[in-house]
């Protein structure tokens, strides 16, 4: 593996660990504009990272170790997979150490170790938000699964930079397959980052929250990771669908030094775009009761499986 590929696989982890906030920060502040709010600074995020990291944390008395090492493995988890996925280029070192199939482990031992550390305490809304989390998690994984097969079908190959080069390649043409699996894709990425309809981010109501039910006992530096691993998953999720439905952009191939800088504004300019489009949705959308969240990832999965039927039976 030459230099460049190098290049490429640590440029693009740096920029997911750079770009992952001030992402969170654009769909935030869309939202507020959409919705005719004050618009929070660009750069809150990075501020509230700042000052966590600068905190004491403090510890409930009950804490095993699992609660200290849950952080580091849910944000190290995330970093694994920022570095699976070709947000800039295709030809990445890990391509060979690990799929797309490995990529959906990675975001599962993410959620098991963020749920056994919010159970670990003990407390009735971190149990509570556990719960919720592996629902939803056990519900979106299949859906996410099969929206990866329908692509490797049609590109031959698990490995997801391979899936971005050859569908980049392909003669561009109308493929309905890819259409169904894209609104499948749409639905999990919310449900999967805590997301109106299925979580409100921006509510601290404990009898309706998720995510944030599940890191009430975190401060300081440990809410810090937390809250950058989700930020994180967020960058992730959008750059894997960047990887399946919008691969243009990203250095193909063996690329040159100039591809790779051609690479940076692309996926700006397509975070872009995606952070107005989830911004959107959220306006438009509603917040689901709980038990309504199985109905919303049932389809989903009936959009990715119809994605996979229209591609075996007319083969586009």
């Amino acid at each position: 593996m030459n230099a460049i590929a190098w290049s490429t696989q640590v440029l693009e982890v740096l920029a997911a660990l750079v770009v992952a906030p001030l992402f969170l920060g654009w769909v935030n502040m869309c939202r507020a504009w959409l919705q005719n709010r004050r618009a929070p600074s660009l750069l809150l995020p990075y501020h509230g990272l700042r000052k966590l990291f600068h905190k004491d944390a403090v510890i409930p008395e009950t804490a095993s170790p699992l609660f200290r090492a849950a952080p580091y493995v849910v944000f190290g988890a995330m970093v694994a997979v920022a570095a699976i996925i070709p947000s800039m280029g295709t030809r990445l070192p890990f391509t060979s150490a690990a799929d797309a199939i490995a990529l959906v482990g990675l975001l599962a031992v993410a959620r098991v170790f963020l749920s056994l550390a919010a159970m670990d305490i003990g407390t009735a809304f971190g149990t509570m938000g556990a719960r919720r989390e592996m629902m939803v998690g056990f519900l979106a994984e299949p859906a996410l699964l099969m929206v990866i097969f329908v692509a490797s079908l049609i590109s031959a190959t698990t490995a997801l930079p391979l899936i971005s080069e050859r569908l980049a390649t392909q003669a561009l043409g109308l493929y309905p397959s890819l259409a169904f699996t894209a609104v499948a894709f749409t639905m999990v990425l919310l449900a999967e980052n805590a997301r109106i309809p299925v979580d409100n981010p921006a509510t601290h109501l404990e009898l309706t929250m998720i995510h944030e039910a599940m890191l009430l006992e975190y401060s300081a530096r440990h809410l810090a990771l937390m809250e950058w691993a989700a930020a994180l998953r967020l960058f992730n999720y959008a750059c894997i669908g960047f990887a399946l439905f919008v691969p243009w952009g990203a250095a193909i191939g063996e690329a040159g030094p100039s591809d790779l800088l051609v690479s940076i504004p692309a996926l700006i300019a397509k975070l872009a775009v995606a952070g107005t489009w989830l911004a959107a949705i959220e306006t438009l959308s509603a917040k689901l009761r709980v038990f309504r969240a199985p109905e919303f990832l049932a389809t989903a999965f009936l959009f990715a499986v119809l994605g996979m039927l229209v591609h075996l039976l007319l083969g586009s």
